[in-house]
């Protein structure tokens, strides 16, 4: 028998209970911020009719797309952002969903990237739109719901990057993306990229020179108003965003000490949804890089320190058959006093090696109950960080059990 290939494919990834319990923990985090902004989840299909997505993001996007035929013969492609399948939705539901719509997504997105840091071919991306509205407040609030989520997750040092898409009204459309490369790759590589795709170099610096929007001016202002200093706010005219359905606000998040690129963007799409709608419904939103986030808060050190451990406080251990069922129904009076409680299952395995176990585990506590405990109703409560133990009251424990393990 051949020997199987256990390696997961290239860009996509196994994440083990530490890594995914530092997922989760900003998953919730982003939850709770977009919730306190008014935002309502949603869930879309992992796979589209091919022409849902296709032609929406660029040349490159299609290029990066997932597409096949399916076994119905069929033309279908795996969602590639969650803005499209929004619109989608909206176009679908117009008349059922009140407007303005806020919404949020939190699901995996697929592309077929090169892979490198804080890039990969399975990846969770993490939304918040505002849908049926022009008016500059719905795109403040999508930048300072943003800042807060990132401050909620403990970034204090970091830089908006704004501009509005209509800076580039004049400018050739090939131009463009290639601009939006400027801080990637310098200036000299730009103007070279420029001349090779029969440009006028001379738009690089023709752009420099454009003036913040009124529309920019504004945003910032209702910013201050939301209570928001806005000295890290940016106007980066160069600033392009490669999709192509951009139509006024777009910006970007960079952390300070943190290398691989932003780790947030977004703006509004005023013409997007019309394309799915048969009429203009406009819309601003943003998504987090979800594993840039992770990344820039594990080389900033952002991570609770408990997270580390395990979910469950305490272990309780079986000192032999006979003791099980007390140890059954100790378990059950812990969880139900919502102690996250691990019965240890196989009530012939020796003790140590059961403590060993939740060592390893990192449960700081164990419980230990013997022969000469239950006759004198007591329990042994180990805290196995300090390597100290206690025998105490079985009632008083169960009475309250955070008074021994806080």
């Amino acid at each position: 028998m051949n020997k199987l290939n256990l390696q997961p494919l290239k860009g996509f990834r196994d994440f083990l209970p530490a890594e995914s319990k530092k997922r989760q923990y900003v998953i919730n985090t982003l939850r709770q911020v977009f919730e306190l902004f008014g935002f309502e989840p949603l869930e879309t299909p992992t796979l589209e009719y091919e022409e849902i997505l296709i032609g929406k993001y660029g040349q490159e996007g299609d290029l990066l797309m997932y597409r096949f035929e399916d076994n119905g013969k069929r033309r279908v492609a795996m969602r590639y952002d969650q803005t499209v399948p929004l619109s989608r939705v909206v176009a679908k539901y117009q008349n059922e969903l009140p407007l303005p719509f806020k919404r949020y997504q939190i699901q995996p997105v697929w592309r077929a990237e090169n892979t490198q840091k804080g890039r990969f071919r399975e990846f969770l991306q993490c939304d918040a739109d505002i849908v049926g509205t022009e008016s500059p407040t719905a795109d403040a609030e999508v930048v300072v719901c943003a800042i807060t989520a990132l401050k909620k997750l403990g970034f204090q040092k970091f830089r908006i990057l704004i501009n509005d898409r209509k800076t580039f009204s004049d400018i050739d459309s090939k131009a463009i993306p290639i601009i939006d490369k400027l801080a990637k790759i310098g200036e000299e590589t730009v103007k070279k990229l420029l001349r090779e795709q029969g440009q006028d170099e001379g738009i690089l610096e023709k752009v420099r020179q454009k003036q913040m929007s009124d529309d920019l001016k504004r945003m910032v202002e209702l910013i201050n108003k939301l209570g928001v200093d806005s000295s890290q706010v940016v106007y980066s005219p160069t600033l392009a965003r490669g999709l192509d359905y951009y139509t006024g606000l777009i910006f970007e998040i960079e952390i300070e000490d943190y290398t691989a690129g932003s780790v947030c963007g977004g703006g509004r799409y005023d013409n997007l949804i019309g394309m799915f709608a048969g009429k203009q419904i406009p819309a601003v939103g943003f998504a987090f890089g979800f594993d840039r986030v992770i990344e820039a808060m594990e080389d900033l050190q952002l991570f609770p320190k408990e997270l580390s451990g395990s979910s469950a406080k305490i272990l309780i251990t079986v000192f032999n058959t006979e003791l099980f069922d007390n140890m059954l129904s100790l378990s059950s009076q812990l969880r139900n006093q919502e102690i996250p409680t691990e019965l240890y299952p196989d009530p012939t395995v020796k003790l140590d090696k059961q403590l060993k176990y939740a060592d390893k585990k990192g449960i700081p506590f164990a419980v230990i109950v013997g022969p000469d405990e239950v006759k004198n109703n007591q329990l042994v409560i180990k805290n196995l960080k300090e390597n100290k133990q206690e025998k105490v009251d079985q009632n008083e424990f169960i009475k309250n059990p955070q008074r021994f393990i806080s």
